[in-house]
């Protein structure tokens, strides 16, 4: 993925967000991380170099309040904004364009896991039918109720294996400041109720 912003735009944003309010420091890296949709979530030695730069150059002033330093724009460094507004829409712009990025990976990714979960629960109830069909033979391995224990097993853990490692990553990305739509939800929802339908169908049961 490429940088999130080119040369001398973090600068320019970072002015474009103390002209929105004053912030410290902290604040304004979880800013940055929530509006690139958890793409890009800088460091304190990313930011705060900037932000004395900023500060040397007037644009901003810097003010202790107890163990934090807030930081405000200058009326210099609201005139820069203002100069540069069409710069900062274009910044904006790529932000939105990244956040989109993120959801479309999601979506793809439910929607891939949806479709292996669902061609597994498929191959276990064709192999349930199999064994019921040709039934018989001598021992454990060839008993129709042992080997759909076994495909039991194989769709409990898949069903697992999907719900955790989907949940892992909603809850990563929503916990990064990434956006989670309502329509990518109901995608969701919709893939799963499909899948539902599917295997009680392979069961029998529709």
């Amino acid at each position: 993925m490429p940088p999130v912003f080119s040369h001398g735009d973090l600068r320019l944003y970072l002015l474009h967000l103390l002209d929105e309010s004053p912030r410290h420091g902290y604040d304004i890296m979880q800013a940055l991380s929530e509006r690139t949709g958890g793409t890009y979530t800088p460091s304190a030695g990313t930011i705060y170099p900037r932000l004395t730069k900023l500060a040397d150059e007037g644009l901003v002033t810097r003010t202790s309040e107890g163990r934090k330093t807030v930081y405000a724009i200058t009326d210099a460094g609201r005139v820069l904004v203002r100069e540069r507004a069409d710069d900062i829409a274009a910044i904006e712009s790529g932000l939105a364009d990244s956040v989109r990025l993120i959801a479309d990976e999601v979506r793809t990714s439910v929607q891939a896991a949806m479709k292996s979960l669902r061609a597994d629960l498929a191959a276990a109830a064709r192999a349930d039918r199999s064994g019921r069909a040709t039934g018989g033979g001598a021992g454990q391995a060839h008993d129709p109720r042992f080997a759909s224990r076994e495909q039991l097993q194989r769709a409990e853990a898949a069903i697992a294996e999907f719900r955790g490692g989907l949940r892992g990553d909603l809850r990563s990305h929503v916990a990064r400041g990434g956006e989670l739509s309502a329509e990518l939800v109901d995608d969701l929802t919709t893939a799963l109720a499909r899948a539902s339908e599917a295997v009680k169908a392979g069961l029998g049961l529709r």
